[in-house]
């Protein structure tokens, strides 16, 4: 995404990313976002940059992935008046749910929605913190679509380019800061 009034803020949450190498193995570089979150003006300027760009689109509710989509879906849907759903991994929940089972690099994975959380053809954006391969956003993309919400985006804070997310999610996608992994 380039948007000359937000190029600052992006090249500045850039600069204060803490990236740890060789974590949690060798060759990888741990993109830490919640360096960027524990630092108010650091966090500030990502929720401004998420409520700025879904405050365009036509959005009844924001979906957060657990966890890190939870810290960005809540200050948004405060700054936007909007609701907030959280999708989350298996028995977390009460109530009736909706499951997704997919697939992880190192095994499966299950993601869960409240049944009653997302009326059909609500429109709705889903926010993370990170995409790589585009394995849990394709997930709740596909949980979603078991509740026919209307997705209209994923804004993503940290995009891993070099990892071929984009064969994996099937909505458009906007994300502020680009790495090869």
């Amino acid at each position: 995404m380039s948007n000359p009034e937000h190029d600052q803020d992006i090249k500045y949450l850039r600069d204060n990313l803490t990236v740890y190498p060789n974590f949690p193995k060798p060759g990888i570089n741990f993109r830490d976002t919640f360096s960027l979150f524990r630092n108010q003006i650091t966090y500030k300027k990502v929720i401004d940059l998420f409520s700025d760009h879904i405050s365009k689109l036509e959005v009844d509710v924001i979906v957060g992935l657990e966890s890190r989509g939870f810290i960005l879906g809540g200050a948004i849907c405060y700054n936007l008046g909007i609701p907030f759903v959280p999708i989350r991994k298996k028995g977390k929940l009460p109530g009736k749910v909706i499951e997704y089972k997919y697939e992880l690099e190192y095994g499966q994975d299950v993601f869960e929605i409240q049944e009653c959380s997302i009326k059909p053809n609500q429109k709705v954006v889903i926010v993370d913190d990170l995409i790589a391969t585009g394995g849990s956003c394709m997930a709740a993309i596909e949980l979603l679509k078991k509740v026919k919400a209307q997705i209209i985006e994923c804004v993503i804070l940290v995009e891993l380019s070099d990892l071929n997310w984009k064969k994996n999610v099937s909505v458009p996608t906007t994300s502020f800061i680009k790495f090869d992994s």
